[in-house]
């Protein structure tokens, strides 16, 4: 046998070797990558049903009974449905509607007040050139860092003590007017559009309330709607400061009123009427989040990119 066989039975031994390595590696590396997809969606199923089940529960519990609510060992589909639970819930002592109302009020007029504040606060912390711009701006991100409670405590005592403003929709809308988180968020946005574009329309005589009417609002229409729903559900579902500021009917709020009112027959609680009236608050929230979650992610986004 010539050394020069004996060369290419080894090679092809060795290649043969070789072809058989990387298939062995290749069939691991497929099944190692079939179980971490197993596991993911495993583990992203259990969290799927830990987040929706307390909703699947919400909704079934307001068309039980009374009984088969309060049983020892609960049921996961009810044995009789009760639509009139729905009806207790805006019929009853809860006085769901006026509740309602009385949200959208505080709802709308604070979201409305706290855009023209953020926009003219995020423009001018963008655009405009004054001393002691970034000293403020820095200052007012310092206070993202001081715990929420102590502005409760410290508002309580301004709109209560101060300004006598308990049980008046204005201890509901005007404290929390102004967020430095939407300014920040507004104001990195804005810094992402060119200097050229104001320089421009500067030359043109144009003033800076209609360059940011025609120009800068128009382009952060993204993050200014991000802004909005956000602003809005903060205020439908606020909880702690209506509670505080607000004992009457006539001005408190829908979670609340939920917590505090009705529902009591002959000394007991009627859960599924509570349940009802709690999905109802729960819905237009849930179809706002439908309908406009691309905004919100699209607003975000969009704001983190320049600092």
């Amino acid at each position: 046998m010539s050394l020069n066989t004996v060369n290419s039975s080894t090679q092809n031994a060795a290649k043969g070797m070789k072809e058989k390595d990387v298939k062995v590696v290749s069939k691991r590396q497929t099944v190692t990558k079939v179980l971490v997809q197993i596991g993911l969606y495993f583990f992203l199923t259990i969290v799927a049903i830990a987040v929706i089940f307390p909703f699947y529960w919400m909704l079934i519990s307001s068309v039980k009974t009374v009984d088969e609510y309060n049983l020892y060992n609960p049921t996961l589909w009810p044995t009789e449905f009760v639509w009139g639970n729905f009806k207790e819930a805006f019929v009853g002592e809860l006085h769901l509607g006026q509740l309602f109302g009385n949200t959208v009020l505080v709802g709308v007029v604070s979201t409305l007040l706290s855009l023209v504040v953020t926009v003219l606060s995020a423009y001018a912390f963008a655009r405009l050139d004054f001393k002691g711009k970034n000293f403020l701006f820095g200052a007012m991100l310092a206070t993202m860092m001081i715990p929420g409670e102590l502005f409760t405590v410290t508002n309580y005592i301004t709109v209560v003590n101060w300004l006598n403003w308990k049980n008046t929709f204005a201890a509901l809308i005007v404290p929390f007017l102004v967020s430095v988180f939407y300014i920040y968020l507004l104001r990195q946005n804005f810094m992402q559009i060119p200097n050229e574009l104001y320089l421009a329309a500067k030359v043109d005589g144009t003033s800076d309330l209609k360059y940011l009417w025609k120009v800068m609002i128009p382009l952060a229409s993204p993050t200014l709607i991000s802004i909005t729903i956000l602003k809005m559900m903060g205020a439908w579902n606020s909880y702690i400061w209506p509670k505080l500021v607000t004992s009457d009917l006539a001005h408190k709020l829908v979670t609340v009123g939920i917590r505090e009112y009705g529902f009591i027959q002959d000394g007991v609680t009627n859960f599924p009427a509570q349940m009802a009236a709690v999905l109802l608050v729960t819905i237009p929230l849930l179809i706002v989040f439908i309908l406009f979650r691309k905004y919100i992610m699209r607003g975000v986004s969009r704001s983190g990119i320049k600092g």
